[in-house]
């Protein structure tokens, strides 16, 4: 690999995990662009129906939260989601003024098992790691993350 002055890189254990940890985060990055893509939903969309999905029945302040947008934000999006056939709010038997929000399409199934498609196939290339190994690189990845965060 060659630097910016023109000589070869010499590659070391850590530079290669650098590089391929920013590989993997380029590599979901790109996958989720495409299942957007070919589902017709933009970003905030996504990741409200997959946070839906893993949180049915909640209400629209939950999905505001997580997303950390607006009140009238979250209304805007919640009504295109249940436009679109995608989740629909239900009122709270005890206080009507409340809604529940719960996705109504299957993200197991095509075409919506796209949106977690990447994550997915990690999962079934990584099942045959040995329990210990995947706990140490765990904890070895959460303290990068935190390192990094906190940069």
């Amino acid at each position: 690999m060659q630097n910016s002055t023109g000589s070869v890189a010499e590659s070391s254990p850590v530079s290669d995990l650098g590089r391929a940890l920013l590989a993997y985060g380029e590599a979901r990055r790109v996958a989720a662009v495409e299942a957007r893509r070919t589902l017709s939903l933009n970003e905030l969309d996504a990741r409200a129906l997959l946070f839906v999905a893993e949180n049915p029945g909640a209400r629209p302040s939950h999905v505001r939260d997580h997303l950390g947008i607006t009140s009238a934000g979250v209304t805007t999006l919640i009504d295109r989601l249940v436009q679109r056939g995608t989740v629909r709010r239900d009122l709270d038997e005890e206080d009507r003024r409340v809604n529940h929000i719960t996705a109504i399409v299957d993200l197991d199934a095509e075409p919506w098992c796209a949106l977690r498609g990447f994550d997915a196939a990690i999962e079934t290339a990584i099942k045959d790691v040995p329990p210990e190994t995947a706990a140490e690189l765990t904890r070895i990845l959460d303290r990068i993350v935190d390192l990094a965060s906190d940069g």
